[in-house]
């Protein structure tokens, strides 16, 4: 296993994600685009099924898992890592039965109660718990807090004290402190300047801030295809910093920024 830090692909087959909502919509562009993540050297591709950018609406667990679970047995044929981004344990279920190897839970376990004991059932599965308030029509009306840091941290270290207690293994755990999702920008600065105050929790720290709109706010309201080269700098930071992995819309040039620190470390 690698030391460096992971990049994981960001794979919507959604027509409403915030940065690339309908490109991967179908199953022919999704494969399209999982063939070019792995030709740039993907660690894992992070395949989601519904939106949960602000205010986003809630699918049907049958759409959900119409649209992830074909392009998810293809890629697991294709001999790729696959992670399934899902807050339902359903969902979940039908993608390590299709061949996923992580779960990425945007709610850490608290947006469906059987997702704990689905994880605890299956211990070769590694699961992504991020810090969360609500959902996504109702999260930024919780962005309030006195100290971010200390409470997401604590936040997060209840969760994993849950999961632990509901049987999931500790060395099954990630954590993800949740930029955008209950913050505001000045929220997701102070957790990103504070990363090592997170890693004090004990266990690999996944990073998602591509293209989100706190990088857009800080260059003059670009648009999401426009703030890469910002996703980049956080990302080349994050290596520095040595997380375990960063959660990107494009694959190549965070890789090669990784590689760059990883040879500046030598």
């Amino acid at each position: 296993m690698t030391s460096r830090t992971l990049v994981m692909g960001i794979l919507n087959v959604t027509p409403d994600s915030f940065a690339d909502g309908g490109r991967h919509f179908s199953f022919a562009d999704a494969l399209t685009r999982a063939q070019t993540m792995i030709a740039e050297g993907v660690d894992i591709i992070d395949v989601g099924g519904e939106s949960t950018r602000p205010g986003a609406e809630r699918v049907s667990p049958d759409e959900e898992q119409n649209r992830v679970v074909p392009i998810i047995t293809e890629l697991v044929e294709l001999g790729a890592t696959v992670s399934i981004d899902t807050m339902r344990a359903s969902t979940a279920l039908a993608a390590i039965s299709a061949g996923a190897q992580y779960v990425n839970d945007v709610s850490g376990g608290l947006a469906d109660v059987d997702m704990a004991p689905l994880i605890a059932k299956n211990p070769q599965i590694q699961y992504v718990a991020m810090h969360w308030r609500g959902h996504s029509a109702e999260m930024q009306s919780k962005a309030v807090y006195k100290n971010v840091v200390s409470e997401v941290k604590d936040e997060l270290e209840d969760r994993t004290e849950a999961l632990i207690k509901a049987g999931v293994q500790a060395e099954q755990i990630i954590l993800d402190p949740g930029i955008g999702f209950a913050k505001t920008a000045e929220h997701n600065w102070e957790l990103l300047s504070n990363i090592d105050r997170l890693s004090l929790l004990g266990y690999p720290l996944l990073i998602g801030a591509s293209r989100k709109r706190f990088l857009g706010e800080l260059l003059e309201g670009v648009d999401p295809d426009n703030r890469e080269s910002a996703t980049i700098a956080i990302t080349t930071e994050m290596a520095r910093l040595g997380v375990w992995g960063v959660r990107t819309h494009s694959v190549k040039p965070h890789r090669d920024a990784i590689e760059v620190v990883e040879r500046l470390k030598r």
